[in-house]
């Protein structure tokens, strides 16, 4: 029992060393999404964690496994959306966004695990309306 608890410690400080590249944080993107007040506080809340450069990595980003999981789940935000780069998309591509964001802002976003650690970030009926509202007539 001893030698496989010792294992286990032995293999949980090794995976401390494996330590994936974090999306860049950037204060001040010229490119970033410019919108109204509420919109950009709801996004904030609970869209830039991953869709943007401006995360905000949480203590437990840096401990493996749950950094692995948090930074991949970040990169594949960003790739996917990224609202600090809005203005280098083109006029198709921020339209195939909007409807993403239209299509998803009920079905799965924020992600139920994220939404769990960051209870701030579970929108309301009404902040998911205000959501598809504001890519509504530019989704359609």
């Amino acid at each position: 029992m001893r030698l496989a608890l010792l294992i286990i410690f032995l293999v949980f400080i090794v995976m401390q060393f494996i330590r994936p590249d974090k999306v860049e944080y950037i204060e001040n993107s010229p490119y970033e999404l410019k919108t109204d007040i509420k919109t950009m506080e709801v996004l904030k809340i609970a869209c830039y964690d991953c869709h943007s450069n401006k995360v905000d990595y949480p203590w437990y980003s840096n401990i493996a496994p749950f950094s692995w999981v948090v930074i991949n789940h970040t990169k594949e935000g960003v790739k996917a959306l990224n609202f600090s780069n809005w203005e280098k998309y083109n006029y198709v591509q921020k339209e195939e966004k909007l409807k993403a964001i239209y299509r998803t802002v009920y079905s799965s976003m924020p992600l139920p695990s994220y939404a769990w650690v960051h209870k701030d970030a579970k929108l309301s009926k009404e902040q998911r309306e205000a959501i598809r509202d504001w890519t509504g007539v530019r989704a359609k």
